[in-house]
């Protein structure tokens, strides 16, 4: 039994999901101090304040109904995914492509002395074959 529990936990799947998890709750920090530090910010300069849960509220019968509440969550969103797109995905796409072009290219076409040899096989295999 212990045996089996040593075989499970030291397989290479298990130990890469906790180091992703690590990794990706230390990068949630990281991503939420862009938007609070900077996004935020930004947004407050532009709107007049950055809190946008207390706009656009509205009560029907006794309930409160708040729009802004909606709109403060989608730009919340917006912004974790725009700070993710610009600051890891596009350098990372960039360190890609350039290590893509540092690459070897590939060969457009064979060499007319493979075509050659390619031929010549055919043409032996076609021979042999009753």
């Amino acid at each position: 039994m212990i045996a089996g529990f040593k075989s499970f936990i030291l397989r290479g799947n298990v130990i890469d999901l906790a180091v992703a998890v690590v990794i990706g709750a230390a990068f949630s920090a990281v991503v939420a101090a862009i938007v609070e530090g900077f996004l935020n910010p930004l947004v407050a300069a532009i709107f007049g304040q950055q809190d946008l849960s207390e706009v656009a509220t509205f009560t029907i019968n006794g309930a409160d109904f708040s729009i802004g509440l909606v709109l403060d969550a989608m730009l919340t969103f917006l912004l974790v995914a725009a700070a993710i797109y610009f600051v890891i995905i596009t350098p990372m796409n960039a360190l890609a492509a350039r290590r893509k072009q540092g690459a070897e290219p590939e060969p457009a076409a064979p060499a007319e002395d493979i075509l050659l040899l390619q031929e010549i096989r055919d043409l032996l295999a076609s021979r042999r074959e009753p």
